[in-house]
């Protein structure tokens, strides 16, 4: 699978490109911001971007969703749960405080276990919720983008609406923890650093111990 992390925003998210050598077809995962430099890695990696998929709702994440969508035509992905979420009125308003843009509703939502297929590639949908109900992370052995799940030595916070720190800690010991030791952990911000493993994780991360 070909990856490319770019660090973009006001928020320092970290999005990806996640892609299939064979097609040139990709999928941007959490655009939240500097969307013409994404756009120009893209074109830059011979890449056709086919969708934008949020691993949750939070504007840091999603703020780029509508222009990437009206520059490529690309689906918007995200998970049931979320596109329910992140459209009430009241949770629209908290996080208006932030000042980014919410993205458009989603063209596509998924659950737990469905696969998204990029060309001959394969994303399988884990539902990791407790930093907002419709986190996921997305695996395709060895990689795995965690989204606000996972960071290398740290976990999303748990204090928005929607979070819930019991939730949070078992969706990691269910969905990913029981994932291989060299997984490749590419997590939504770089705040212990921007690559980690779930080895590594598992051994050193305090949070989990």
């Amino acid at each position: 699978m070909f990856v490319k992390q770019l660090i973009v925003g006001s928020m320092e998210v970290c999005c990806y490109l996640a892609g299939c050598e064979k097609t040139k077809k990709c999928a941007v995962i959490d655009p939240g911001g500097d969307e013409k430099r994404i756009l120009a890695a893209a074109k830059e990696a011979g890449m056709t971007i086919e969708y934008i998929i949020a691993t949750h709702g939070h504007p840091d994440h999603v703020c780029g969703n509508r222009l990437i969508k009206e520059a490529t035509g690309a689906a918007i992905i995200m998970h049931e749960a979320d596109a329910v979420f992140f459209a009430r009125p009241e949770v629209t308003r908290f996080f208006s405080m932030l000042g980014l843009e919410p993205s458009p509703p989603a063209d596509i939502q998924v659950l737990g276990g469905d696969i998204i297929s990029i060309g001959a590639e394969r994303l399988r949908v884990l539902h990791t919720p407790g930093h907002t109900p419709g986190g996921i992370c997305l695996y395709n052995a060895p990689h795995l983008f965690t989204g606000d799940t996972l960071f290398a030595g740290g976990l999303g916070r748990t204090d928005f609406p929607g979070g819930s720190s019991q939730q949070l800690l078992d969706s990691i010991a269910s969905q990913l923890l029981t994932l291989p030791d060299e997984t490749i952990v590419w997590p939504g911000h770089g705040y212990g650093g921007h690559q980690s493993t779930i080895g590594a994780e598992r051994r050193s991360n305090p949070y989990l111990h």
